[in-house]
């Protein structure tokens, strides 16, 4: 199978060999990509602007680690394609993208997305219930996002290849489309994983430089791609 997968034009779902490459490669391609939401609000369309990979049996990082598989990693094991979502410190939720081959547990988490308009801006601050000064803390982080999209557990597992999912990934608009000119993008240490002994320094967290959307900015370690 050809790892790198054709480019898409924009607007077009991400077709299944998108997702057949591992979480690392994934990653970076995430990036730029559109996330739609369809909420009893309406539609919320994002674009993904920091990613982080978890690449499966051997990442200490990883839910996965050691071939762990449990009712809440099995959805890793599956094909690429799918959501994995799954609930921390019992209040937030955080949304991963299933990459790679059956049985070959890989996932991105996607750490932080930038509304795509001023509606789809709205939309996402009327589900965060809450009052948002800074880009970062609209959709900044995995918690921040999930509930600025209202993503929750009932989505683990969406398709996010098909066309009728509440939870899909689109291809990147094409450039005349875009926002601005494509930003830099930086390769840094993944967040809060210092149990993953000699993994918690891999530079396997990719963001857009400068975005206001991104969680962390770490300029002593991250580097340019």
């Amino acid at each position: 199978m050809n790892s790198h997968p054709r480019k898409q034009t924009g607007g077009e779902l991400l077709p299944l060999s998108f997702y057949a490459v591992s979480a690392l490669e994934a990653a970076p391609r995430l990036l730029g990509q559109t996330l739609v939401r369809e909420t009893s609000a309406g539609e919320i369309r994002c674009r993904i602007v920091e990613t982080e990979s978890y690449g499966g049996v051997e990442d200490k990082g990883s839910h996965a680690y050691g071939g762990r598989r449990t009712a809440r990693t099995e959805i890793m094991f599956a094909p690429g394609g799918a959501a994995y979502i799954y609930l921390i410190y019992g209040m937030y939720h955080c949304l991963n993208v299933v990459t790679g081959p059956q049985d070959d547990p890989q996932a991105v988490l996607i750490r932080a997305v930038e509304p795509l308009t001023p509606a789809d801006e709205a939309l996402m601050r009327a589900c965060r219930g809450t009052s948002v000064r800074r880009p970062v803390d609209l959709s900044g982080g995995p918690g921040k996002l999930c509930r600025a999209l209202a993503i929750d557990k009932s989505l683990n597992g969406a398709p996010l290849h098909s066309p009728g999912s509440p939870l899909r990934l689109e291809a990147a608009p094409a450039p005349a489309e875009s926002i601005g000119a494509e930003p830099a993008i930086i390769a840094a240490p993944r967040i809060n994983i210092a149990y993953a002994a000699e993994y918690a320094d891999m530079p396997w967290r990719f963001y857009y430089r400068d975005n206001p959307y991104v969680s962390v900015i770490d300029n002593k370690r991250g580097i340019p791609l």
